[in-house]
């Protein structure tokens, strides 16, 4: 690129980068506000929640980047406009398709973005929180213990702590096991979650034991240690279920009957790899119809509120088509074709429009049957 094209490029980028950032601190918070759920009642850390709600990002960028950057061009080629540096570039000699060059090389750099993300940090982000909130759900620490309330769990077990530390470590502990008429309580002052030989434990210090007798004499027993097994405990549901959002590009388009048993149907997973690999034309097309908001017609120093209008809601009503196609393509397979197709048609529109406006009107001539000669 040229010195210009660079300093056009940096005047665009600079917004774009803004309004991007803005929207995903947006993401973030409404993500970080669902995540409380996490420190609330299952009684995780910060850290779990701030990355669970990090990894959730990726999943938004297909929503966010074409937005901000059709948000960020926006408001730096008004700005450009309105000051008349566009006019002075085209002064300079740049032809229109130098003009454009730094907005398409942004475009297309966002578009690479958004592909790498969708085709490979999108799942493996999600995946990764799949399996962190299968821990957090599965954790027994989160399952039995709440502190100072008793807690009921399965096949007859209920749990009570007064207090738990931040290292883990559980202060009076108190269990109670039903079992039919069968009724079994144990107190420890201390006592911790871990595991022997695999299965999950929860090893008590400081305790006593009771139980009554079938004669109905009361049963105690005092120990300095114990290891209680929590096997009989644990749900059988150990198995992570994944969803289209999870799964690796290869796995959308070649899925196992397993997997389509577990996940969804073959017509959804296809259509979620096509919206995939779709969804970047959108950054072209938001830039093509930035770049005819403001170009597409003359200068004007009041403003271009009418024709960012338009744009705007061209480019949400071709977004919002695309979402209907990308929902329709799980039930009709071949309108998966159709999620490549809009977006390229609205931006051959856009810089069709773009050009026509760009091209100089020739002034008509004037003919001798409309000149009028006036006398002496």
């Amino acid at each position: 690129m040229t010195l210009i094209q660079t300093y056009l490029f940096r005047q665009i980028a600079l917004p774009v980068l803004a309004a991007c950032a803005s929207l995903a601190g947006i993401g973030i918070l409404s993500q970080s506000l669902d995540q409380l759920e996490v420190i609330v009642e299952r009684g995780q850390s910060v850290w779990i929640m701030v990355k669970l709600t990090l990894l959730a990002v990726p999943l938004l960028f297909s929503v966010i980047l074409p937005i901000g950057l059709f948000v960020g061009a926006l408001i730096a080629l008004t700005r450009l406009q309105r000051e008349q540096e566009l006019t002075a570039a085209y002064a300079s000699g740049m032809t229109r398709w130098q003009m454009i060059a730094p907005g398409a090389w942004l475009a297309a750099g966002v578009a690479a973005v958004m592909l790498l993300t969708n085709v490979v940090v999108q799942p493996w982000a999600q995946r990764t929180a799949r399996e962190q909130a299968f821990a957090i759900r599965t954790d027994l620490a989160a399952l039995l213990v709440e502190e100072g309330r008793f807690v009921q769990g399965p096949n007859g077990l209920t749990v009570y702590v007064q207090q738990i530390e931040q290292n883990g470590l559980l202060k009076n502990l108190f269990i109670y096991i039903q079992d039919g008429d069968k009724v079994t309580t144990w107190d420890a002052a201390e006592a911790r979650f871990g595991r022997v030989d695999g299965q999950p434990v929860l090893t008590m210090k400081q305790g006593s034991w009771q139980q009554y007798s079938p004669a109905g004499v009361l049963q105690q027993l005092v120990f300095d240690g114990y290891v209680f097994p929590l096997g009989p405990y644990v749900t059988d549901d150990q198995r992570i279920r994944y969803k289209s959002a999870d799964l690796w590009i290869t796995q959308l388009f070649s899925p196992t009957p397993e997997l389509i048993r577990d996940t969804a149907p073959r017509g959804e997973l296809l259509a979620e790899a096509h919206s995939r690999l779709s969804s970047p034309l959108y950054a072209l097309t938001a830039m093509a119809m930035a770049l005819t908001a403001i170009l597409g017609g003359a200068f004007s120093r009041t403003g271009y509120t009418a024709r960012i209008a338009k744009a705007s809601a061209a480019f949400l009503l071709v977004r919002v088509i695309g979402y209907a196609v990308v929902a329709a393509s799980a039930w009709t397979g071949w309108l998966n074709v159709f999620q490549y197709l809009l977006p390229i048609a609205a931006t051959v529109v856009a810089l069709r429009l773009l050009f026509r406006a760009l091209k100089p009107h020739r002034a008509s001539r004037p003919t001798l049957s409309r000149l009028k000669v006036r006398p002496a």
